[in-house]
């Protein structure tokens, strides 16, 4: 079977019908993945009113807490100016808290407000809801797998 007939069905199968040579297109895939992955999680986080960055900002501030905020845009591996409109928006809505470090003055620091960990806490329920819904289209091995692969591209 050549791989433009694989890519054929998988396509077909999705609903999208004959798409032609670009369904041989790992992009391709990978965006319409993205998207679908991304719509779902609009839809579970409706709710909420967060992000998928905001999310992640809110949960790496709760594991580590006083974290400076150029070592969360490093580990988001974002921009400072992103990072700073992020956690600005967190600010406002009450969810997280800035303050000098007592041990350098020139570094910001964050913290969850009390807000800020009853949201994350929903959000992770939502997270875990997402979750559910992605990996319940693989085995536990081919989620291990993807992961491993997706972890080539980015990492």
């Amino acid at each position: 079977m050549s791989s433009t007939v694989r890519a054929t069905s998988c396509s077909e199968a999705a609903g999208a019908g004959d798409i032609g040579e670009i369904g041989d297109i790992v992009g391709f895939h990978l965006r319409l993945a993205h998207g679908a992955v991304y719509r779902h999680f609009m839809e579970t986080f409706a709710d909420l009113e967060l992000t998928q960055k905001q999310v992640s900002v809110l949960w790496l501030v709760d594991d580590h807490p006083d974290i400076a905020q150029a070592g969360l845009a490093r580990r988001m591996h974002m921009d400072r100016a992103t990072t700073m409109s992020i956690v600005r928006r967190l600010e406002e809505r009450g969810l997280i808290r800035r303050a000098r470090s007592p041990s350098d003055g020139r570094i910001l620091t964050l913290t969850l407000t009390q807000a800020g960990r009853r949201v994350l806490g929903k959000a992770k329920k939502a997270v875990n809801d997402h979750e559910d819904w992605l990996k319940s289209r693989f085995t536990d091995a081919e989620v291990k797998q993807l992961i491993e692969l997706l972890a080539r591209i980015h990492g």
